[in-house]
């Protein structure tokens, strides 16, 4: 019966996502106007290849966006080393992920963006890339892609596989719940990022059989190449770093740059000649809080102009992507962003933390805080978490420093 139930709420589900295609169609061409999607591979998103698929066996990975993209990358490489006969395909949704993922996958992966959960554009893609299986990372769970991959006999695998306290309240409604039900067992490997992951898994009637542990993929901290003109420009940074306080905060989003101006206000009083390093999320954020200094007669270096940091420089603004392993290498302090403000869920701490930094975060790091807490058992003094919004942390840096 509950199967049954779940089947009747997939063609509801399709049946509206096949009725609302068109609209769905206009809103991707808006995304493009707006500079979200990619100008000239945006029809990716509707299931049209850009490259022919090779003869074979092949594995899809997709992950949504930049973070689950790149911890899906040493998963890519071991099978590649262990079944070099078979073909990657990696999939992602975000233009951001594809400009940083794109340079660091094998030669031979094919990248594509990944389709829009619509009927057409799923049967189209499958048919044509008819992968052998799929492996999706952390929440990417899209019932026509998921069903319509069952239907074809695909094997279905989620790895590092999160379900947030907000998601497992919209999966588990009443109405909903049957279809949840019906996608969950179409998986033949579960790997939950915590014991409370898999326990929400198993509520959502997951079958028990299916989950695993492995631990979590963000913690496979690869080194990331940097090509000979950005390392000879980090070179000199740091060189002009040297002798100088300096601490990051990245992954700063829209109005966390106030806490971290605020800090950097609180150091400079005590180390005038401190650097902070600011690296928001999206670039593009990077020129609104120039844009804001300079109104306050704050000299700020950007890092897309190539701005070096001159005397009377105290701020430096990475607005470029894919760079924070390579800056975490010039910083003893991380604060990590993403965490100040309600509503927030963190991002990964493990990279700082592999780059030898002191890692500091706000109070909002969702499913994140289960890594903070297993950093902490190791070493207390790993990750500090700040629960009044980061004016205290000029004692606690100035300790560090």
């Amino acid at each position: 019966m509950r199967r049954e139930r779940g089947k009747l709420v997939y063609k509801i589900y399709r049946a509206l996502t096949y009725g609302l295609s068109p609209l769905i169609h206009l809103h991707l061409r808006w995304r493009k106007f707006r500079g979200l999607e990619h100008p000239l591979r945006w029809r990716e998103r509707l299931g049209f290849p850009s490259f022919p698929r090779p003869p074979g066996p092949l594995l899809w990975f997709h992950a949504v966006s930049l973070g689950e993209g790149m911890c899906a990358i040493p998963v890519i490489k071991c099978c590649i080393e262990r079944r070099p006969d078979v073909t990657v395909l990696m999939t992602t949704t975000t233009t951001s992920a594809f400009e940083v993922i794109k340079h660091q996958l094998p030669n031979n992966v094919i990248y594509q963006f990944s389709p829009i959960d619509t009927p057409a554009a799923i049967d189209a893609f499958l048919c044509y890339w008819n992968p052998n299986a799929v492996i999706l990372i952390e929440s990417e769970l899209w019932p026509n892609l998921i069903i319509g991959a069952a239907k074809k006999r695909i094997a279905l695998a989620l790895l590092n596989a999160r379900m947030s306290a907000k998601s497992y309240d919209s999966w588990s409604q009443s109405f909903i719940i049957p279809l949840t039900s019906l996608m969950l067992s179409k998986f033949l490997l579960i790997l939950p990022l915590s014991t409370t992951q898999a326990i929400r898994f198993q509520l959502l009637q997951c079958p028990p059989f299916i989950i695993n542990f492995c631990g979590d993929l963000k913690y496979a901290v690869g080194n990331i190449e940097t090509a000979e003109g950005d390392q000879r420009a980090l070179e000199e940074l740091q060189v002009q770093l040297m002798n100088r306080k300096v601490w990051m905060a990245s992954s700063i989003h829209k109005g966390e740059e106030k806490v971290m101006l605020d800090v950097h206000k609180a150091l400079k009083q005590i180390h005038p000649d401190i650097i902070t390093i600011i690296v928001p999320r999206h670039p593009h954020h990077g020129e609104l809080i120039d844009l804001e200094l300079e109104k306050e007669g704050v000299r700020v270096a950007l890092r897309s102009r190539h701005d070096k940091l001159l005397p009377g420089t105290n701020i430096y603004v990475v607005d470029t992507l894919g760079e924070l392993k390579k800056f975490y290498r010039l910083t003893p302090i991380a604060v990590i962003g993403g965490s100040f403000l309600p509503g927030s869920a963190g991002h990964n701490i493990s990279e700082a933390a592999a780059a030898g930094c002191a890692v500091l975060t706000g109070p909002y790091i969702g499913h994140f805080s289960y890594m903070a807490i297993q950093m902490q058992r190791l070493n207390p003094l790993s990750v500090l978490q700040d629960c009044i919004h980061g004016l205290h942390w000029k004692g606690r840096m100035a300790g560090i420093f």
